[in-house]
C-alpha cells in the first residue's frame, strides 16, 4: 500500500504519489459537497434503496453543476 498524504514539512522525507493524492482530494472535495445536502447528510431516507436513490440524484446534480 503506498502512502498518499505527503508529510508534513518537519517530519522525514518520505515517498508520495501525488498522482494518487490528487485523486484523493477529489473524492473527498466530492463528499463535502455531497454532505450540503442535508437529506444525504443525515440519512432521512429509512430504506438503503430510497438512500441511494437520492445519494445518486444528488450526485447527477453536482456532476451536472
Amino acid at each position: 500500500m503506498n502512502v498518499v498524504i505527503p508529510p508534513r514539512a518537519c517530519s522525514p522525507h518520505r515517498e508520495t504519489d501525488f498522482y494518487l493524492y490528487k485523486e484523493r482530494h477529489l473524492v473527498e472535495c466530492f463528499f463535502n459537497r455531497l454532505k450540503q445536502y442535508r437529506r444525504a447528510a443525515t440519512r432521512y431516507e429509512k430504506t438503503a434503496v430510497n438512500f441511494l436513490g437520492f445519494v445518486l440524484l444528488a450526485s447527477i446534480r453536482i456532476w451536472l453543476a
